[in-house]
């Protein structure tokens, strides 16, 4: 196998009125250099970079560029259907007469299922301390135990430790599912479908995303502020989008959500 010999590699697919300027100057996935170019077949075109095929991909930077392109695309207003990062097509042949052509009726139903739709992701996660006061004044036997440890040296008081990090651990635990359920309440009323899930870091709340309709995004988002002002000093929330609907791609639940229209 040569060293330069190439391969295509796939961002996604939209509809073929996007013109060829919409993805100049996009960084590419794998070879900075590489130009993002459309390959249009039947009324579609997928997004394409060449990648060389000896260069394994996976770095941060690498899926940080593809979510970057995948963006770019989906803030212009047209539908994009996003592919799993590391979609690699032998060349833009195989993306025309293969990809596309053999994916085209998917392709289309998916297209038009998100025309006028975006994705739309809050990030919210607690301030630790505001959170740890919460559970001091709810919980009398955490204020009990704070006491007792206090002024202890570290190797003392182990069992107290133990026992006051479990309860604390419990009650934000149960402090984020009402929260969770809270935040859903304020925002799924906007929105067609929402995927959620729980941080990894102990101080998260919850990561839920959103598809919502372009006619629906002022009232979305003025929700989302109300909802952060309700809980300013206690819950640091972040908005993020319009993003590629990464998490409604293959959404079985959207075509119900759909005929209750």
């Amino acid at each position: 196998m040569a060293e330069d010999e190439r391969a295509c590699y796939v961002y996604g697919v939209v509809t073929d009125d996007r013109p060829d300027e919409s993805v100049k100057d996009l960084p590419a996935v794998g070879d900075p250099e590489a130009p993002v170019t459309l390959v249009r077949h039947g009324g579609q075109a997928a997004v394409v970079s060449e990648v060389p095929v000896d260069k394994p991909l996976g770095t941060p930077e690498d899926l940080r560029t593809h979510a970057r392109v995948l963006d770019h695309l989906a803030a212009q207003g047209s539908p994009v259907l996003p592919f799993r990062f590391g979609t690699v097509v032998r060349d833009t042949a195989a993306v025309a007469d293969e990809l596309l052509a053999e994916g085209h009726d998917d392709f289309a139903r998916g297209l038009d299922r998100l025309r006028g739709r975006t994705q739309l992701t809050v990030r919210a996660r607690y301030d630790q301390d505001a959170v740890l006061r919460e559970v001091v004044t709810e919980q009398p036997e955490a204020r009990r135990l704070r006491d007792e440890l206090r002024g202890l040296p570290e190797e003392a008081g182990y069992e107290q430790r133990v026992e006051l990090g479990q309860l604390v651990m419990d009650s934000i635990a149960a402090k984020r599912s009402v929260d969770a359920l809270e935040l859903d309440r304020r925002l799924a009323p906007y929105a067609l479908g929402s995927v959620s899930e729980e941080p990894a870091s102990s101080e998260g709340l919850v990561n839920a995303s959103f598809l919502v309709e372009d006619a629906k995004r002022q009232a979305f988002e003025e929700a989302a502020e109300e909802l952060a002002a309700h809980w300013h000093g206690r819950v640091r929330m972040r908005l993020l989008g319009p993003l590629a609907p990464y998490d409604f791609v293959a959404d079985a639940t959207l075509e119900g959500k759909e005929g209750d229209e």
